[in-house]
């Protein structure tokens, strides 16, 4: 096999969504619903499951609370029971089929203690077994505004360097200290991008200081997409990471982590063609509810 292939993609679902309390406390937000552009009502984490499927993705793990495996074991592989299927349309009793299908391909893992996202990453080592992989947010859905998905996009940029890849979307500076951000220097003008620093929620000071990228307007920023590709080396920085206790804000993060990995092999950015709906806030998800399926909607 290709090391270029990537076949697995990784999707951390072990957070409590403390920002969505009270409604936390019954519903993972990552089965939240929302309407998907094909008019179905979809937890967050199947359109999530579909768009790493669109770019091609073969086998998908998602990371969850030792507690939650049986609820998302039941969705995705257990199927509805015989009085309810018997009330579906035929069209949803085929798209029950689907949905078994599509757990053949997915792959429950745990988290037993919530140390954080890349504590929940490095919990994937065993099953990644040293591929590049995909790795999603578990509370982003996307849109392309092209015909290629944008999973298809990222991968498509790692194929093409043989180097990891981290997705960006341009950013404004109100919401900059609430995500990660890069820069460096652009290798295709608003395309492709030579990363040479990543920075954690980094305050508009510091952004304006250390993190303008050549071309973007004024405050304006590029921030992390919610998507990557990430080659097996990762882990070794984790692994490092979590043995030397090293956290931010009590918990392991994942962005440390990818400024080493620049170091040490070097890392790519791709400014995709696309758009990410954050569901993991209440006011965003609120917009999610409202933007995501205009698509349908507006059809």
């Amino acid at each position: 096999m290709s090391s270029q292939i990537v076949r697995k993609a990784v999707i951390p679902a072990a957070g409590f969504g403390t920002r969505l309390f009270p409604a936390t406390k019954v519903v993972k937000k990552e089965l939240f619903p929302i309407i998907d552009r094909d008019g179905r009502t979809k937890p967050v984490i199947l359109a999530i499951v579909e768009e790493a499927r669109r770019g091609g993705i073969e086998e998908i793990g998602i990371v969850v609370q030792p507690s939650d495996r049986a609820i998302f074991e039941a969705f995705f592989k257990t199927p509805p029971k015989q009085a309810l299927l018997d009330k579906l349309s035929d069209a949803n009793q085929e798209y029950c089929q689907y949905l078994q299908e599509l757990g053949e391909r997915i792959t429950i893992l745990t988290q037993d203690e919530q140390e954080g996202y890349g504590h929940a990453v490095f919990c994937a080592k065993d099953w990644v077994n040293q591929e590049p992989f995909l790795l999603l947010l578990g509370d982003h859905v996307y849109t392309s505004d092209t015909e290629i998905p944008c999973t298809r996009q990222v991968l498509e940029i790692y194929e093409k360097t043989g180097q990891s890849v981290i997705g960006l979307t341009e950013m404004s500076a109100d919401i900059i200290h609430k995500a990660g951000c890069v820069t460096g220097v652009w290798q295709e003008m608003n395309s492709i991008l030579t990363v040479t620093q990543v920075c954690e929620k980094p305050d508009l000071d510091y952004a304006r200081s250390h993190l303008r990228v050549e071309g973007m307007a004024e405050d304006r920023f590029l921030g992390i997409f919610g998507m990557y590709v990430l080659k097996p080396k990762i882990f070794d920085s984790l692994a490092d990471s979590i043995n030397q206790n090293q956290r931010y804000k009590g918990e392991f993060q994942l962005t440390t982590c990818l400024d080493t990995l620049r170091q040490e092999e070097g890392l790519m950015g791709y400014w995709v063609k696309g758009q990410y709906f954050d569901t993991g806030m209440p006011e965003f998800y609120r917009q999610t509810l409202i933007n995501y399926g205009q698509e349908y909607r507006s059809s």
